[in-house]
């Protein structure tokens, strides 16, 4: 059983107020992210704050799970190793960050696809570039649950990037994250970041 992680326990800091739920194209943010990583697994959990009442309502009629990190102020690395531990009996996850609204569905797919087919670590590339989401086998759970801070799972996969499966792809919203309102104002109102031509950087 795939499990995908939506890790969306962040307190927002840079776009000043909850940008989960910001609206994008009449939709909170979030339930973008969470319907392509729904659309790959067969279990789909939210790793939350405890006070994210509104985000976790959102989410549960997205088809998620809910689970509340109780440490989620330790950074992305305690949300993960938090959502990891609490579905144990996964056979693999796919994680995803809340604020990349602009992944497809496919792309997420073609990910979970490989860790089924035995990857240890299966990723996205555009042009060369690693991106969101990432599989990972349940042999990596162990040190997964272990990890804490906030950069996440990074120094694993630089640890194992002889086993890093690649998946190609033509979907720049795996390099797109929104941080502040203005990502969210000019990705709306200049393009569709989902197109090939229009990566950033």
């Amino acid at each position: 059983m795939i499990t995908g992680l939506l890790l969306a326990a962040g307190r927002s800091r840079r776009f000043g107020s909850p940008k989960l739920v910001a609206p994008l194209d009449g939709v909170p943010l979030a339930v973008h992210s969470a319907r392509a990583l729904r659309a790959a697994v067969d279990r789909a959990v939210a790793v939350i704050r405890p006070d994210d009442l509104a985000l976790a309502a959102q989410l549960r009629e997205t088809g998620f799970e809910i689970i509340c990190c109780p440490d989620a102020h330790g950074g992305q690395g305690a949300s993960l190793a938090f959502g990891v531990r609490m579905t144990g009996g996964s056979t693999g996850w796919l994680v995803a960050l809340a604020d990349m609204p602009y992944i497809k569905a496919e792309t997420a797919q073609a990910v979970a696809a490989q860790l089924r087919l035995g990857a240890i670590i299966a990723a996205p590339y555009f042009h060369g570039r690693r991106g969101h989401p990432v599989g990972f086998a349940r042999a990596l759970g162990p040190q997964l649950g272990a990890l804490a801070g906030d950069i996440g799972a990074l120094a694993l996969i630089k640890a194992h990037h002889h086993l890093v499966v690649k998946v190609p792809c033509s979907d720049s919203g795996i390099l797109t994250d929104i941080d502040a309102p203005e990502d969210l104002a000019r990705l709306t109102a200049n393009r569709d970041p989902r197109s090939a031509d229009s990566a950033r950087g």
